[in-house]
């Protein structure tokens, strides 16, 4: 489940995108592990987590990698239902992911044919599973990051319609290969693939954005993706960044 805000989206309680990906994992109270390595371990985004994935829906734990306190990371990861991965520096946090490892614990899991984890994130936590996408890694200008896991086929550009600097730098990396065609979505928007095979979008809202992006002879093509919207369980405020 790859999706376009990371905090903003998680800082959205009552949003039915949590309810969602709680549901694939098949059980009713899933353990959901959060990884806030892009932020560095920031204690008020671990806290938020917390708050939306609360004990009455889930059994939530977090990994902090800054001031980790376990040896045996690859049996703590492997334990988990979902790996929900936050927001943040897109860059520094798959640095660190190599330097620890887990970077190849997760991708052993997502190889596993017995593993049925969901792999779960935005902004960051979205772009991180692709091959690539657009990141404000090094900075307020905006760059193109092309070393993601390369779990999924393509590149992935976040924040659609909230960052002004987004859909041209994509434009312009497609068009010169720097990134491979890939899938564009508005910050409430999130993808949902099944293994490599793309199942919906979906959305919270309605006038939903989200794209599947590629050049074509020197032009950019954007063809809308089918877009299942979601039922609130309570009001929640639309809105690019709400």
């Amino acid at each position: 489940m790859a999706t376009g805000a990371g905090k903003a989206m998680m800082e959205r309680r009552s949003d039915p995108t949590h309810d969602y990906i709680l549901e694939l994992t098949g059980k009713a109270r899933p353990r959901v592990l959060f990884v806030g390595t892009a932020t560095g371990d920031d204690a008020a985004y671990i806290v938020s987590f917390y708050r939306t994935y609360d004990s009455d829906r889930a059994a939530p734990h977090h990994l902090t990698l800054f001031h980790r306190d376990i040896d045996d990371l690859a049996g703590l990861v492997r334990g988990f239902d979902v790996i929900h991965v936050g927001g943040g520096n897109t860059a520094n946090m798959l640095d660190v992911w190599k330097r620890q490892g887990l970077d190849e614990i997760l991708r052993g899991m997502w190889r596993d044919p017995d593993s049925n984890v969901v792999f779960a994130g935005g902004s960051a936590g979205g772009i991180c599973w692709f091959e690539g996408g657009t990141t404000d890694s090094y900075g307020p200008t905006l760059q193109v990051l092309p070393e993601g896991l390369g779990f999924l086929a393509g590149s992935f550009c976040p924040h659609y319609d909230a960052e002004d600097q987004r859909r041209p730098l994509y434009h312009r990396a497609l068009i010169d290969g720097s990134l491979p065609a890939g899938y564009a979505v508005g910050n409430l928007q999130s993808l949902h693939f099944d293994g490599d095979r793309l199942v919906t979008a979906i959305s919270p809202v309605d006038d939903p954005l989200a794209l599947r992006v590629e050049a074509r002879d020197g032009q950019i093509v954007e063809a809308p993706l089918p877009v299942r919207v979601l039922a609130a369980p309570a009001p929640i405020v639309a809105g690019p960044s709400a």
